[in-house]
């Protein structure tokens, strides 16, 4: 019987990751958090200076994510806050079950919190609250840490990870040529950073027989594009960014509209922080020093 092949990348994440029990759940080195850090002031520099700043915690409002339409799309991926709730005896007891062998979970009641699964859901209820939107639109610069409930022992698809994201708002041509101008300047960023990949429609992982016709439908409609990148010659290459148009989606949700009444459209170009971190160590290996100068130049290393 033949053993199984071994990972290509075990070698990367001992370098980068300590183990904390959990897939896709990992502490980070130092080595790992500093380029992310470089990272980060990359793509700073690549923002519109009109965007306003948003940086939100990994919890957002459950009430606004079942709202948003979360639960009919991806239920599987959702994390839901719970907590002992009761009064102090009640709580107690419930703990005290786990001293006697038994399961205190089951005392557990869902908070109005959620585990926030992508770094632009709060902006639109934030934006719906401020009244109408300006005629020209508006730009946001957004970054949450986020979860999705599935766990592996892939570097590419971790349970915990951090996004970063350019949220524009407005009439549907202004939104469609942010969206066009993001994907030609993401490969430009992909070339200056010596990763290779390539552009491509895609759809979101949509739950169910249901979610695969909204799938076909996305696809159809070239609402997602991903960029792709493989972190070793042979692998299937791992989607870094995405580029999405909503529609009117959240703007119908939310109540979004100019002075005129015209419903906003929206749409977001969102950076895979750790993936990015991880497929750069992937092409260029651990020791940044022997990174290529363009890379180096522009990570400032």
């Amino acid at each position: 019987m033949s053993s199984a092949a071994p990972d290509p990348l075990q070698h990367i994440g001992a370098a980068l990751f300590r183990p904390l029990g959990v897939e896709g759940v990992y502490a980070r080195t130092a080595l790992y958090e500093d380029l992310v850090e470089r990272l980060t002031a990359f793509i700073s520099l690549q923002r519109d200076r009109r965007a306003e700043i948003l940086r939100f915690p990994p919890l957002m409002s459950r009430e606004q994510l079942e709202k948003s339409g979360y639960l009919k799309s991806f239920p599987n991926l959702l994390g839901c806050v719970c907590a002992l709730q009761g009064t102090e005896a009640e709580i107690r007891a419930a703990a005290e079950r786990y001293e006697e062998g038994g399961d205190w979970t089951r005392a557990l009641a869902p908070a109005d919190l959620v585990l926030s699964p992508a770094a632009c859901y709060p902006v639109y209820p934030l934006v719906a609250r401020r009244g109408a939107v300006p005629p020209d639109g508006l730009l946001f610069d957004v970054a949450a840490d986020c979860f999705r409930r599935e766990p592996s022992r892939s570097l590419d698809r971790l349970q915990s990870f951090r996004m970063r994201e350019f949220v524009r708002i407005g009439p549907p041509e202004e939104v469609l040529a942010f969206r066009q101008q993001w994907m030609e300047r993401a490969q430009a960023l992909a070339a200056q950073l010596e990763l290779p990949c390539r552009l491509d429609a895609a759809s979101d992982p949509f739950f169910g027989r249901v979610g695969q016709v909204m799938a076909v439908s996305q696809l159809q409609q070239s609402l997602k594009f991903e960029l792709l990148i493989p972190y070793h010659a042979g692998a299937k290459p791992t989607a870094c960014m995405s580029f999405n148009y909503h529609r009117d989606q959240f703007g119908v949700i939310w109540g979004l509209k100019d002075a005129a009444g015209a419903t906003a459209h929206t749409g977001c170009v969102a950076f895979g922080m750790d993936r990015l971190a991880v497929a750069l160590f992937c092409v260029h290996g651990l020791e940044l020093a022997r990174w290529p100068g363009s890379v180096r130049a522009a990570l400032v290393l």
